[in-house]
């Protein structure tokens, strides 16, 4: 699939954007019909030790959780456990008689929010701003992290629950908007299977799929493999990001009592591979069935409406996609600012962690990397249009 001129431009384009200080490592891998046929890494772990990132780095996946999540919740919809049109109050009694923020003053909900509105991001759900909704969100989150190293941290549910109190940004399906619904499904997962949210991935998910490297934070043994963080500086040099983010702790030292269906997971790209492969295969790993086949066609669709699609296309850089089931779908490749395939879906990562599935080419591409306000990189669309105008 790729000849050696193609390979000797990917890595020489990768190494430029590490030289000019765009990223400080990364590592890339490119399977194709269920077979790796590409793995590069360059760059640094660790800038201060000269540490080099690996194939076992890990990597902390802020919004690629998020797929993980919707998947999650699909195991559970297969078992008839949840409905996707379920109120989420019938997890989450916060989530009753919520109000929607409207000119400045608060009215009723028409209707509750449902599980598929968390699903396609048109709960009204928000992550922060200067709005009712927005500001309350906000201090949520900074709550969260306030307590973080304390002994009384706020939990799953305790967060999600306060969540649902909060006023909506928009009414329930009126419109899309990017939040924090992956978090509250997270609390839903948890009530619905009767377990920690943890604990259902690693029993339904990770192990039956052999991800020994996924979770919610690294214990000591790991922890020298964990990477860092890094961030511009004004001069266009780089430093350490030590901060903590939408209730996430930087350092993935403890066991956290808020796990974050949207932000807080932490994995190698190898893992990440399994996770891809698995619903490339439809649903199936190495034996072991995580999802129907059914379900996960369904899993990697778009669901938007078209006023809700009006409002995503707002976000000039996913130009030609659509959403749902908290991922990315392309459903127009002349529009699209990369080069990519009908049906292709994937998110990204708050710090950089990135994956496309392309099942009309049999393709999966893979980047990892660490960097603040990251998503997707220049570099990660470079690097898949080399690869993408090489199919």
């Amino acid at each position: 699939m790729l000849d050696q001129i193609t390979v000797s431009r990917m890595k020489q384009t990768l190494r430029e954007s590490i030289d000019n200080n765009e990223i400080s490592g990364a590592n890339m891998m490119i399977i194709k019909d269920g077979q790796e046929v590409f793995y590069h890494e360059d760059g640094l772990a660790d800038r201060e030790a000269w540490t080099p990132i690996s194939r076992d780095s890990i990597f902390r996946l802020y919004s690629f959780s998020k797929p993980i999540t919707a998947a999650s919740v699909m195991i559970l919809v297969e078992r008839g456990v949840i409905d996707i049109y379920d109120p989420v109050s019938r997890f989450l009694p916060g989530f009753k008689n919520q109000k929607v923020a409207q000119n400045g003053e608060l009215v009723p909900a028409v209707r509750e929010v449902t599980i598929h509105d968390l699903l396609s991001m048109t709960s009204g759900l928000v992550y922060g701003g200067e709005d009712l909704a927005g500001k309350a969100t906000g201090e949520l989150f900074q709550e969260i992290e306030r307590g973080l190293y304390s002994d009384a941290p706020i939990n799953t549910l305790d967060a999600m629950n306060r969540l649902g109190t909060f006023p909506l940004f928009f009414q329930p399906g009126a419109s899309w908007q990017y939040g924090s619904s992956a978090d509250v499904l997270g609390a839903v997962v948890e009530v619905a299977s009767g377990m920690g949210f943890g604990d259902f991935l690693q029993k339904e998910m990770f192990s039956p799929l052999g991800m020994t490297d996924t979770g919610f934070w690294v214990p000591d043994a790991k922890r020298s493999r964990l990477t860092k963080t890094y961030e511009n500086t004004p001069d266009g040099g780089m430093q350490p990001y030590t901060g903590n983010n939408l209730g996430i702790l930087q350092k993935m030292d403890r066991e956290p009592a808020f796990e974050s269906g949207g932000a807080g997971l932490v994995s190698t790209i190898d893992d990440a591979a399994r996770f891809t492969t698995m619903l490339m295969n439809g649903g199936t790993l190495d034996g072991a069935q995580i999802l129907k086949p059914r379900t996960v066609r369904y899993l990697t669709s778009s669901t938007l409406s078209a006023s809700q699609q009006q409002a995503f296309e707002a976000w000039n850089s996913l130009s030609g996609h659509s959403y749902g089931n908290l991922m990315r779908v392309m459903t127009d490749t002349s529009r699209s600012g990369i080069l990519g395939s009908l049906g292709e879906y994937g998110w990204d990562g708050w710090l950089g962690a990135y994956f496309c599935n392309c099942p009309s080419d049999g393709l999966t591409i893979l980047f990892m990397t660490q960097k603040r306000d990251a998503g997707t990189l220049p570099i990660t669309r470079k690097l898949r249009n080399i690869v993408f105008s090489n199919l």
